[in-house]
């Protein structure tokens, strides 16, 4: 049987969710191929660690949209008018923090982990800024809003703004307090939206 990229990227997402340190040599032992081939086709464990945590992160994201489906189908605002982008990031945040695997990275390697997270040419945030900008542009589209900044700039700052505080507390030694990140988030978010004039 051909053990494929998708194959390797599966298995070192299972490894990272359950909190295992992402040791190269026997994962290709698990798998059943060389090193050489390992490598060939995942590149060094810095790529690897980042194909895994992107796969993490897209599943994490669709089922928040799933999450926001099922309670609104295709609302775009909730019953008291928050918008669905706001719900489904506020989801997204609760469920990295509160995802046992991630702790255990981030506590055992955190120079590694952050690096990977946050790299901008890296796997991980550039997919999770393309996420944000789908979102708010279909509810930017959906609610009658026009956006003050570009949507790519405004999901870049919400992402990172996200990740100052998911990761506080090994970048700046604060603890976690994802009621102030969502009140700082829906903020900004509602700032730089403003319905359209009708003339």
């Amino acid at each position: 049987m051909t053990v494929s990229t998708d194959d390797i990227v599966r298995h070192a997402a299972r490894l990272l969710m359950a909190g295992t340190r992402l040791d190269l040599g026997r994962m290709a032992a698990e798998l059943g191929i060389s090193r050489t081939t390992f490598f060939r086709r995942v590149g060094n464990r810095d790529d690897l660690m980042g194909a895994g945590l992107r796969l993490l992160s897209d599943r994490t994201w669709q089922r928040a949209l799933d999450g926001w489906r099922a309670q609104h189908g295709d609302a775009v605002r909730t019953p008291d008018g928050r918008l669905r982008c706001l719900w489904v990031m506020e989801a997204y945040r609760r469920e990295v923090a509160g995802s046992e695997g991630m702790r255990k990275l981030i506590e055992a390697e955190s120079t590694v982990a952050l690096r990977v997270l946050t790299d901008p040419r890296g796997a991980v945030q550039p997919g999770l800024v393309d996420a944000h900008v789908e979102l708010f542009h279909a509810d930017a589209e959906a609610a009658g809003l026009a956006p003050l900044v570009g949507l790519p700039d405004l999901a870049f700052a919400v992402v990172r703004l996200g990740e100052s505080f998911l990761y506080s507390d090994v970048l700046a030694a604060r603890s976690v307090d994802l009621t102030v990140a969502t009140t700082l988030v829906d903020t900004l978010v509602r700032g730089a939206m403003e319905p359209v004039k009708v003339h």
